[in-house]
């Protein structure tokens, strides 16, 4: 077998040569090393070792016996550690020295659609023919087979999820009970990238799907009034003030210039968000 064809293998060996911190292991005449710290006893030579191939950041064969997250066959979560405009975005799976490449080829035309550093996505391990390990992200199709198929019942439920793909006319997410959904550009509030973790809410099903919105419900919007009552509570000491729905109406118009109703107002729509509460004359960010 050529070594191009080993990588990204789980193949067995035998240890031909050892040090101090290394087994060399010798699989049809290839040499990898294979950390000592890995095992729970010292090989002795000739014996036989079992472990996942590849060449590392340093293009050093190396062996191990913990097994990535992902296969050629094994679909995963990895987590996003960098990008490079120029070559893709890098995930870990899992091996200590080396984080696989997802090909720009792979990603939307769009870099502000790619997954950001921190961000999950699902890849699999993909072995081109010069033996270059690269992540291969997860599309529509393959997550549509894992999904569930959503119930009269999710209607105005609260989700959270991952973006998973993007198209001209919304997003497509993957929730964490396991339904696909989708957010029109008109229900996103924000632009998107694959990657992002998301909260909506339902607001229909279609195509075995759920609709979600970004927006909030209307009686969670924040009108300018309770923007304005945030933003002075926020800047105040020890996050909070003076004033509740018991002031005089003359202080509360001439410090923040509207009336006790609107004010009243304000804090009914804070409270039932349950962003403030009132006690002994003062008002508190919670």
């Amino acid at each position: 077998m050529d070594i191009k064809e080993m990588y990204g293998k789980v193949l067995e060996g035998t240890v031909t040569d050892l040090n101090k911190d290394e087994a060399f292991v010798q699989i049809e005449g290839t040499t990898f090393a294979l950390q000592l710290a890995e095992l729970t006893e010292i090989p002795e030579l000739g014996d036989d070792i079992t472990g996942f191939v590849y060449e590392d950041q340093s293009h050093k064969n190396r062996m191990t016996t913990v097994m990535p997250l992902v296969s050629e066959g094994v679909w995963d979560f990895a987590t996003v550690t960098d990008t490079r405009s120029d070559l893709g975005v890098f995930v870990d799976v899992g091996l200590e020295d080396k984080d696989i490449v997802v090909s720009l080829d792979d990603l939307p035309f769009e870099h502000q659609e790619w997954p950001k550093k921190g961000d999950k996505v699902m890849v699999k391990l993909d072995v081109d023919h010069k033996g270059r390990l690269w992540g291969k992200l997860a599309d529509i199709e393959l997550y549509t087979q894992i999904a569930r198929s959503p119930g009269e019942d999710t209607k105005n439920k609260d989700e959270e999820g991952t973006i998973i793909a993007i198209r001209e006319t919304g997003s497509f997410v993957m929730t964490e009970s396991y339904y696909i959904g989708f957010i029109h550009v008109n229900e996103q509030g924000e632009p998107l990238h694959i990657g992002q973790h998301i909260k909506a809410r339902v607001i229909g099903t279609s195509h075995r799907r759920l609709n979600l919105s970004m927006k909030p419900r209307a009686f969670e919007e924040i009108t300018p009034d309770a923007q304005m009552i945030v933003a002075v509570l926020e800047h105040s000491q020890d996050k909070k003030m003076p004033y509740t729905d018991k002031s005089d109406p003359d202080a509360i118009k001439e410090y923040f210039g509207i009336s006790k109703g609107s004010f009243k107002r304000a804090l009914g729509n804070l409270m039932k968000q349950r962003k403030i509460e009132q006690k002994d004359g003062y008002t508190y960010l919670k």
